[in-house]
């Protein structure tokens, strides 16, 4: 049992796919996985990793992450666990979001074989599917778990595009209620056209008020509904107004 216990993620932010169905937490499996899946999975990753052996010092390209990211996409969609494995995904981020965790998995001094027993840990108390454990596993023996957060991302990019979801972050003072994300969600889908819209939900006070949802290519697109951009505007033409009013 390795010496880091598993911590309890407490994020502000929280998933919501509307419409369609939730991410669902599988029921942990006790039966070997597939060695031929396994084995599809490590050849996926090993030719990330070929890839990215010419890149110029220790830092990891987003194209490397984003290799690692669309091989485990296809082994999950190759076993129809998409949506089981981008909720593993999920919850591995929240995870390493905490330096306790993360900080032990990049200290060079502690033995894989540890590091591997906090992914078994990890994996058997958040009912992980196989391939996500394994994939940590590769991770580990390679030395590329510090890559796990840029993969995550690269991950949610990918599933959003085989699922022909948007993303849409939504930033509030307070927690909105889900009729009102409801809203916010078919919105967003009306102006993308999307079969889905999956909602990440942000809290920040410094709004004052209203919200805000950021969408699009990297959040490019932004509906600002805030009490705070009033507040500036109000501003910007009180201060229009004493240019105009010089005589």
């Amino acid at each position: 049992m390795a010496s880091l216990q598993h911590p309890t993620a407490s994020l502000q932010s929280k998933h919501v796919l509307i419409p369609g169905k939730s991410l669902s937490q599988k029921p942990a499996l006790t039966v070997s996985f597939p060695r031929s899946t396994f084995s599809a999975l490590k050849l996926k990753l090993a030719a990330a990793t070929r890839r990215s052996n010419g890149a110029a010092g220790a830092r990891m390209s987003a194209t490397v992450a984003s290799s690692y990211a669309q091989a485990l996409a296809d082994v999950a969609s190759g076993n129809s666990t998409l949506d089981a494995t981008a909720a593993d995904i999920e919850k591995i981020s929240e995870l390493f979001s905490d330096s306790t965790v993360s900080d032990f998995f990049a200290d060079p001094t502690l033995d894989v074989e540890k590091k591997r027993q906090l992914v078994d840990d990890i994996a058997e108390s958040s009912a992980f599917q196989p391939h996500t454990r394994n994939f940590l596993y590769i991770l580990v023996d390679a030395q590329r778990i510090d890559l796990i957060n840029e993969i995550a991302k690269e991950f949610e990019l990918v599933y959003n595009k085989l699922t022909d979801t948007e993303l849409a972050v939504v930033t509030s003072v307070v927690k909105l209620e889900s009729q009102h994300l409801a809203q916010i969600a078919k919105q967003v889908q009306k102006l993308t056209g999307a079969k889905n819209v999956r909602i990440k939900t942000l809290l920040d006070p410094s709004l004052v008020a209203g919200f805000t949802v950021r969408y699009g290519n990297s959040g490019s697109k932004l509906i600002d509904m805030s009490v705070r951009k009033q507040l500036e505007d109000i501003a910007a033409q009180l201060e229009l107004s004493d240019i105009t009013l010089a005589v």
